[in-house]
């Protein structure tokens, strides 16, 4: 694993070996559209790649890597904005990268508000702009929250959680609404997750419009990579998963008509070659020196010649919202 130029202690990025392996040889521009720690971009540098274009919205990734990014000179470059903009910052790259969800920097900072393990303000917002997970929590209708916790949490218990978040207002913090949740859900059992994990799930996707980002993500994605150029995705879970999967399904001409009586899905001129169906996952070592990697999966895609296209996000299984009647 490589080092930082500074020597201080390396961030390990989540299923970076196999992703390596899959994308190798490495060469060229490239974009990580998830910046963070820095983690892929050393590794895709250290791979062979000649430049890499580090995307975040969030501005501390760029002012925590001020300490080591000069040693790399003009092979990396840092851009301010969001991956759904990536083909906007380049064009006709060899590859694009993308690790999905919250970066370990902003769980690690109580005062960003994403964890229900640290105390600190209930913020949540990558881009520090906008409207928080307090504005959410403090202004949405108990339905629209329901709604929210259900789709993005995948939270059985939604409605029983919002109510008592409609109860409980005004929150500001982290733990008072992890309180609150723990509440409303049985005691976690050993090895099991917090309880009050997936509402802040739903939360921060909520706040971050994460599925909406990921959709039109993809869709730059295939419109800034080159013919031969690798598009490489690590999610964490499963709404994520079948988005991406879809996705790449759709844009290699493997959709099928689920059902015979349906009419025909138009045939499209592959967009991407997929060299392997089944997604990577972490192996035992991964697992011993990461625990976050349990639950996260790696899908490569090669980028074909073929006319970039958009697609209907409803079609890749984005959960959405139910729309407010006027009154």
């Amino acid at each position: 694993m490589m080092s930082d130029p500074d020597n201080g202690k390396p961030h390990i990025p989540v299923l970076i070996r196999p992703l390596i392996a899959a994308v190798s040889p490495v060469s060229g521009v490239w974009i990580d559209g998830t910046f963070g720690a820095g983690g892929y971009t050393r590794e895709l540098l250290a791979a062979g790649a000649d430049r890499v274009i580090g995307v975040d919205r969030d501005p501390l990734a760029f002012e925590m890597a001020e300490s080591w990014a000069s040693a790399y000179g003009d092979r990396i470059k840092m851009q301010l904005g969001t991956f759904s903009k990536l083909d906007e910052y380049a064009s006709d790259l060899d590859g694009v990268v993308l690790d999905l969800g919250v970066s370990s920097m902003q769980l690690d900072l109580a005062e960003r508000g994403f964890s229900f393990m640290r105390d600190g303000p209930l913020d949540m917002r990558m881009s520090q702009d906008g409207p928080s997970a307090a504005d959410l929590c403090n202004t949405a209708d108990e339905e629209e929250l329901a709604d929210i916790i259900y789709l993005y949490g995948e939270e059985r218990a939604s409605r029983r959680i919002a109510r008592a978040i409609v109860a409980a207002r005004p929150l500001t913090t982290t733990l008072q609404l992890a309180k609150i949740v723990e509440g409303c859900l049985p005691r976690a059992k050993p090895n099991q997750s917090h309880p009050a994990t997936r509402t802040f799930q739903a939360l921060r996707i909520a706040v971050n419009n994460e599925y909406g980002e990921l959709a039109a993500g993809l869709m730059a994605a295939e419109r800034a990579l080159k013919p031969g150029g690798q598009l490489a995705v690590v999610t964490f879970h499963s709404v994520e998963d079948r988005m991406v999967k879809r996705f790449l399904q759709a844009r290699s001409g493997n959709t099928a008509n689920a059902n015979r009586y349906a009419p025909e899905v138009a045939q499209i001129t592959p967009a991407f070659r997929i060299e392997k169906r089944k997604a990577i996952g972490p192996d035992a070592q991964e697992l011993d020196e990461n625990p976050r990697s349990r639950s996260a999966k790696l899908r490569v895609a090669i980028r074909t010649d073929a006319r970039a296209q958009d697609i209907d996000p409803a079609d890749l299984g984005m959960p959405m919202k139910k729309q407010k009647r006027g009154r």
